[in-house]
């Protein structure tokens, strides 16, 4: 009788990996936000909800204080399939931040959406500006800060896209003139919300943490090997249920037997019918970001967990020089793999 599976207890420690992805448009976009936030009256800060901690960025806590925040957790589709599971972690969530607001976004949820539209309302309408409103959203690399401005707009005043959005971070890379949502109060202006690049925190505190953001699209696919990230998805869909991937392979630790039976599946085969490891790999990480197998969060939510965080990022996080030094070791590393996939 064949012993049962037993997934790996834990994800080996990877010192080697990438530990920031901090470029020059992130901090010349950050600084710009900083001097035009005397014209800004709300910050909306989008998180990841599959990572609602690893996808802060102290940096906006630290550089755009002194406007009210709205934290939204974007992409909740991605992570959450609507359980009493989920329910219980959305709560801790909204203790984290309290006394300030926490929503929770689909941007395909029209409910969702008119949610955040009509905090915006209620706080323009507190406001009572003749010239209207301006909000700026922020957050890390393809979080969905372009997705939820054209979800606004869409359910808002009714018009199209106003953003460009795509699977690979760096789309945005310039602070966008004001785009309408909603119209104002009788006697006031419109609702604006300012697109703005995504910025990487300068310093990930762990290789984990990097393995986290890199799976949910926050740095290029270039960066850190595709069969690496699918072996850390590998080991949490094991976690959470084997069957996510039971059409490909049985129960399994090895991602080797994993991506090569994907390849021989998917049809993804080199010259000689050699599987295309590579290629498979890209193929699962995108099913996964899809939602195509499994919903669920990467991080670990537990009452305090936020705080825990912060200690853990204290002296990490606002490091600009330490982010500089980091974004060269980054275009090394990316030379190297160019000169190691010619060779």
């Amino acid at each position: 009788m064949a012993s049962p599976f037993v997934p790996r207890a834990f994800f080996p420690y990877l010192d080697s990996l990438p530990r920031s992805y901090f470029l020059g448009h992130h901090a010349s976009g950050l600084s710009k936000m900083k001097t035009m936030l005397s014209s800004i009256d709300l910050v909306i800060e989008c998180r990841d909800y599959r990572v609602p901690l690893t996808s802060r960025n102290p940096l906006f806590e630290a550089n755009l204080s002194g406007r009210e925040r709205l934290i939204v957790y974007t992409k909740r589709d991605l992570g959450s399939v609507g359980g009493e599971q989920d329910g219980l972690r959305e709560q801790i969530i909204r203790q984290w931040h309290l006394p300030s607001c926490v929503l929770f976004s689909d941007h395909r949820d029209k409910k969702d959406v008119r949610r955040i539209l009509n905090f915006a309302k209620s706080h323009a309408a507190q406001k009572n500006s003749l010239t209207g409103m301006r909000m700026l959203v922020v957050g890390m690399p393809n979080v969905g800060k372009s997705s939820l401005l054209n979800a606004l707009r869409m359910v808002g005043v009714g018009k199209g896209k106003a953003a460009y959005t795509g699977a690979q971070p760096g789309i945005t890379r310039k602070i966008s003139t004001g785009v309408k949502i909603a119209e104002g109060l009788e006697e006031g202006g419109g609702i604006y919300l300012v697109d703005t690049p995504g910025v990487f925190v300068p310093y990930v505190p762990n290789a984990e943490s990097m393995l986290k953001l890199a799976l949910c699209g926050s740095v290029k696919d270039t960066i850190i090997p595709p069969t690496t990230l699918v072996d850390y998805l590998l080991y949490h869909l094991n976690q959470h249920s084997p069957n996510h991937y039971a059409a490909y392979h049985p129960p399994t630790n090895e991602i080797s037997e994993f991506l090569e039976a994907v390849a021989w599946k998917t049809g993804r085969l080199q010259k000689g019918g050699i599987p295309d490891m590579e290629g498979a790999a890209l193929w699962i990480i995108q099913r996964w970001r899809d939602g195509l197998m499994g919903r669920f969060v990467l991080d670990r939510v537990v009452e305090g967990g936020l705080e825990m965080r912060a200690r853990e990022e204290e002296g990490l996080g606002g490091s600009i020089n330490q982010a500089r030094k980091l974004e060269k070791e980054v275009k090394r590393m990316r030379v190297r793999a160019r000169h190691l996939d010619g060779g």
